[in-house]
C-alpha cells in the first residue's frame, strides 16, 4: 500500500484590470492559460460582437463599458461594484457549459461619493459621485465675476470678498459619462460655517423654487449647467464669512417621472410628489441619487467697515482744513502784531543848526 497526497488547486491566471470613468479594460496573458484556444473565451454576453475578445501575440484584452457586455453591479452602503468575467464556451448561443475550463473574475470598485481633495483649502474641489446607472458625474460649483460667465474666479483668490448688497454670480455644472442627461438643484442653503447641519442657515433655493428675493436665474450653455445670482448679505452676528452648499441631481432628460419634470415645489405640494414604494423602484434609473456640493468662503464687509473708511477720510478732512484754518489765522495774527508795532514809532523832526 501507498499514500499518494494528490494537491488539487486553480492555476494562476495573469491577468491586469485598468478602471476608468465608465470603462474596464481587462488584459489576461496567453502563457498563462496554455492549451485553450482564444477563440473560445467570452465575456458574459457573448452575443454583442462589440463585447468580442480581442488578442494581440501576447494578450487577450477587452474595453467594456460599465453599462455593458452583461457586466453586473453589486452595491453596498459605500461603494459600487462593477462584475464581469472572461469563460470558455463552445458555441456562443449556450448558457450553460458543463466543461468551465477557464474562469477569470474581474471587477472595477468605485466609491459611491468623494471629495477630489488632498488637503485644506479655501477652494472647494470638484466633487466626484457615482450612481447606479448613471455612471459617473463630476460637480463643479464656481463663482463668476459678472453675468457674462466667460472666466471664473481665481481659486487662488479665495476667500473672495463681497460688500453687501452687491450681486454675486454662481454656476454649478455636472460633467457626465452618460448622454442625455439634465442638472436638477433641488435646494441652496448658506451657513456662517462650513457645516452644512449648522443650525443657523439662510434658504436661498428650496424644493426647486427660488426663496431669496433677490435670486435670478441666467440662461445656461446646456442643460447640465444652472446659472443663478443673488445679492451679497451677511448673518447678523460676528458672522462675516458666508459659505453656500447645493442638493443637486442628474435626471434622465425628457422622462416625465424625475424631479427635474416636477420643478418647483411649493411647501404646500410637498406631499404631492413623495413617491410610493413601487414608483421609486421605476424611477432609480430615470434619476441619480441627491449629492451635496458647497463653495466658499465669501467674506462679506460690514457696513461698520464702510463707515469708519467713511469717516477716517472724512476725519482726514477735517484735519487738513482745520490746519489750514489754523494756519490762516497765525498769519492774520502775525500781520495784525506787525501793524500793531510799526504804529507806535513816533517820527520826531531833527534839530537844526546854523553856523
Amino acid at each position: 500500500m501507498r499514500c499518494v497526497i494528490v494537491e488539487v488547486r486553480k492555476k494562476q491566471i495573469i491577468s491586469n484590470v485598468i478602471c476608468t470613468e465608465s470603462t474596464m479594460t481587462v488584459e489576461v496573458e496567453k502563457a498563462s492559460f496554455s492549451g485553450l484556444h482564444e477563440d473560445h473565451l467570452r465575456l458574459n454576453d457573448a452575443t454583442n460582437i462589440a463585447c468580442r475578445l480581442q488578442s494581440n501575440r501576447t494578450h487577450v484584452f477587452a474595453v467594456i463599458p460599465l453599462s455593458g457586455c452583461g457586466t453586473e453591479i453589486e452595491e453596498d452602503d459605500d461603494n459600487l461594484r462593477f462584475k464581469n468575467e472572461i469563460t470558455t464556451f463552445d458555441n456562443v448561443a449556450d448558457t450553460i457549459t458543463r466543461k468551465h475550463l477557464l474562469e477569470v473574475q474581474f471587477y472595477c470598485q468605485y466609491p459611491k461619493r468623494g471629495n477630489v481633495t488632498l488637503g485644506f483649502t479655501a477652494h472647494r474641489r470638484n466633487v466626484t459621485v457615482w450612481d447606479r446607472g448613471f455612471g459617473t458625474f463630476t460637480y463643479q460649483f464656481e463663482f463668476y465675476p459678472n453675468n457674462q460667465y466667460q472666466t471664473m474666479v481665481d481659486p487662488n483668490s479665495y476667500p473672495l470678498v463681497y460688500t453687501l448688497g452687491n450681486r454675486i454670480y454662481m454656476q454649478i455644472e455636472a460633467t457626465s459619462s452618460i448622454d442625455n442627461t439634465v442638472l436638477f438643484v433641488e435646494s441652496c442653503r448658506a451657513t456662517p460655517y462650513d457645516n452644512k447641519n449648522y443650525k443657523q442657515t439662510y434658504s436661498i433655493i428650496e424644493n426647486g423654487c427660488n426663496v431669496d428675493s433677490t435670486v435670478k436665474t441666467h440662461s445656461s450653455a446646456h442643460k447640465r449647467q444652472f446659472r443663478f445670482s443673488m445679492e451679497a448679505f451677511k448673518f447678523i452676528g460676528l458672522h462675516d464669512q458666508v459659505y453656500i452648499s447645493c442638493t443637486v441631481l442628474m435626471c434622465e432628460a425628457g422622462s416625465p417621472n424625475t424631479r427635474f419634470s416636477q420643478g418647483c415645489i411649493n411647501s404646500t405640494m410637498t406631499n404631492v410628489w413623495t413617491p410610493n414604494h413601487h414608483r421609486r423602484r421605476r424611477e432609480v434609473v430615470a434619476q441619480s441619487s441627491r449629492h451635496f456640493v458647497s463653495q466658499g468662503p465669501l467674506r462679506l464687509k460690514r457696513s461698520a467697515e464702510s463707515n469708519e473708511s467713511s469717516a477716517l477720510h472724512l476725519n482726514l478732512n477735517l484735519v487738513f482744513i482745520a490746519g489750514c484754518l489754523l494756519a490762516a489765522v497765525g498769519m492774520i495774527s502775525a500781520v495784525a502784531m506787525y501793524k500793531a508795532k510799526v504804529s507806535k514809532v513816533k517820527y520826531q523832526p531833527l534839530p537844526t543848526f546854523e553856523n
